[in-house]
């Protein structure tokens, strides 16, 4: 195990600056105009065509503001980064070189087309969407099944569904939570409706309607009802225990048969057929003589207790509408009802689904049925925010930056950033079939994903996409890093001690776990914390690969390379994915040269490579 002096760290340390966190550019808001309406004849677009064509749009809008877009990145920063984008690793020593070598002037376009082509990037995209889901769960048991869940994204991502067809998946899904990975989003959340609501609005639409639970939407034009309308799509789906289970598993299922309380709930919202049936005398009103020795008889004097207004022994169709059934039904009928704010203990008013963009489903439908509804109005394509929100997110994700900030809180009181390209974007998206790879080629084909990231002119700060922005690494991408600068298949990391690492007992699982953020978080809202510097640092398991006396990556390059020149160029190489600046190699060689252990040195440049911050971020 090797072990690290404070003298030997501060020597490091000085050269190569570990930062917890990443000094991140974030612009303000550029003024825009409210997006244009979207044509509602699509045709197919060309990816290439539209990336020239939302170039233009974004280096229009930067002349306007007489601002300079910095250049392209070099070959070096543009593979690293649209690697660890679309596959979430990053590229071998070889592959660096021979893109580097590569004349061919489509050879971007080709390693784009390469990478979506491989298992890596619905890997990535898998453990992403993983993320997105489980970090907002309502409940930790929900982790069981994430395993399953990022194997039923994987295949999905790699057989390049639609998004439309992985929404629609995960909307309708039932089944065995262990054995049906697309169960994920309604398990994470118990099956409960108001949670679904507000996750298939913020992940799917990029709405945070879960605000008009309460009250009215405080900045938006959604009312109370919008949510609690969209909830009714859900009241009907459970997740349940699965008996006998071996280990212990949950499934989601449909819950569409009458009970005693849908029966009640039923008379109450509409009574005209008791009247008919028990009204004798025909004078609008129900008496305890009048119901006496039917199905009302045994409840009714605790209805007069409830729901008599005027203290008459009797009932009106108006006063029978009026009774508050208790809060205990809430979840024992198969309908949705919304609380009442001015009396908690009551179950509150049936109301049925409406989807708050204006589209109302019939009223009866079973619960898949109503699923499937919700899916429909969700993913048509007379729906704009279902392409927008997923338009903004991956452009925010690959760019540091997105035409929303933050990405889950769009809506029509907002202004996008440059709404012309998010409109043309979002067309193209929907006219391709709502096809990811076709998105994530666009993008990154686009110059402004690929310009340099340099630090901003105070022009460019208020100017987005101008230059491109610092992101950090996600935990899953950081391990993966890791495993491959060392050359193993896993880490272990059994001695980390963390509250965070329950249920999750892998090396990856628990890595992740302690470097995670939520993907919907902005940039410049993530920093890191002194346990994952600690674990960075000091490690045993970081420091027993670093080690030159056995058979590890580093005593390999110490062995092969015995130039020094050309050990420190390797090992910029296999750790930043680039060669080391001219600075840079003089530091370098000035400090091996300084040391009696030459062995001790690599050593000490390989920690510390692995410990900047331009290790954990994408540049």
């Amino acid at each position: 195990m090797m072990s690290f002096s404070m003298k030997r760290a501060t020597q490091i340390v000085c050269i190569f600056l570990f930062s917890v966190s990443i000094p991140l550019c974030h612009s303000s808001t550029f003024a825009a105009t409210k997006s244009s309406s979207q044509s509602k004849n699509r045709q197919r677009v060309d990816e290439s065509i539209l990336a020239e064509q939302v170039d233009q749009l974004i280096e229009a809008e930067l002349v306007k503001s007489k601002v300079k877009p910095a250049q392209l990145a070099n070959d070096e920063d543009f593979l690293r980064r649209v690697t660890f984008d679309l596959a979430g690793r990053k590229p071998t020593t070889s592959e660096v070189i021979l893109f580097g070598l590569d004349s061919n002037p489509l050879k971007r376009k080709t390693i784009i087309n390469d990478l979506l082509k491989s298992e890596d990037y619905a890997v990535n995209w898998a453990r992403y969407w993983r993320d997105v889901i489980y970090l907002r769960a309502t409940n930790a048991r929900s982790r069981i099944n994430q395993n399953e869940f990022e194997a039923w994204m994987t295949t999905q991502l790699s057989e390049n569904k639609s998004w439309d067809q992985i929404a629609t998946d995960m909307l309708t899904a039932t089944g065995d939570v262990r054995e049906n990975g697309e169960t994920a989003l309604i398990f994470a959340h118990e099956g409960d409706p108001a949670e679904l609501a507000s996750e298939t609005s913020r992940i799917f639409l990029g709405i945070q309607i879960q605000c008009a639970n309460c009250h009215d939407h405080p900045t938006d034009k959604w009312k109370r009802n919008s949510f609690h309308e969209l909830a009714a799509f859900f009241p009907r789906v459970r997740v349940r225990p699965v008996r006998d289970a071996m280990p212990r598993s949950f499934e989601v299922v449909s819950v569409d048969q009458g009970s005693q309380y849908d029966r009640r709930l039923q008379m109450f919202e509409d009574p005209s057929p008791l009247f008919k049936a028990f009204d004798r005398n025909r004078d609008g009103k129900l008496t305890e003589s009048e119901v006496k020795r039917s199905r009302l008889a045994r409840n009714f004097e605790q209805m007069l207790t409830r729901g008599d207004s005027n203290a008459d022994k009797a009932l009106t169709i108006k006063e029978i509408k009026n009774i508050a059934l208790p809060a205990n039904t809430r979840r024992a009928t198969p309908e949705y009802l919304m609380p009442d704010l001015n009396d908690p203990t009551s179950a509150g008013k049936i109301v049925h689904p409406v989807l708050f963009i204006g589209t109302k489903a019939p009223q009866g439908l079973k619960d898949i049925k109503r699923r499937e509804t919700l899916s429909k109005f969700l993913t048509s394509k007379s729906n704009p925010w279902f392409a927008r929100a997923i338009v903004n997110r991956l452009w925010a994700e690959m760019l540091g930056e997105g035409f929303y900030m933050p990405i889950d809180d769009i809506g029509p009181e907002r202004s996008a950033l440059y709404p012309e390209v998010l409109d043309a974007l979002a067309d193209g998206f929907t006219a391709n079939g709502y096809d990811l790879k076709w998105l994530y080629r666009t993008i990154t084909n686009t110059r402004a994903y690929q310009r340099e990231m340099q630090k901003k002119t105070p022009e460019q700060m208020h100017t987005p996409f101008a230059a491109q922005s610092p992101t950090r690494l996600r935990g899953d991408q950081i391990f993966t890093a890791i495993t491959q600068v060392f050359g193993v298949d896993d880490l272990q990391t059994s001695r980390v001690r963390d509250r965070r690492y329950r249920g999750n007992q892998t090396a990856r699982g628990k890595f992740s776990t302690l470097f995670t953020f939520d993907p919907s978080t902005a940039q410049d809202e993530i920093t890191g914390d002194v346990p994952q510097a600690l674990f960075m640092m000091n490690s045993s398991t970081i420091n027993n690969l670093l080690g030159t006396s056995s058979n590890t990556k580093l005593a390999q390059i110490a062995k092969e390379f015995t130039n020094n020149k050309d050990a420190i160029q390797e090992l910029y190489l296999l750790t930043l994915s680039r060669e080391p600046s001219k600075s840079e190699m003089k530091i370098c060689q000035d400090y091996i040269k300084s040391t009696d252990n030459r062995n001790e040195a690599l050593e000490d440049l390989m920690w510390s490579l692995v410990n900047s911050s331009e290790f954990i971020t994408k540049r």
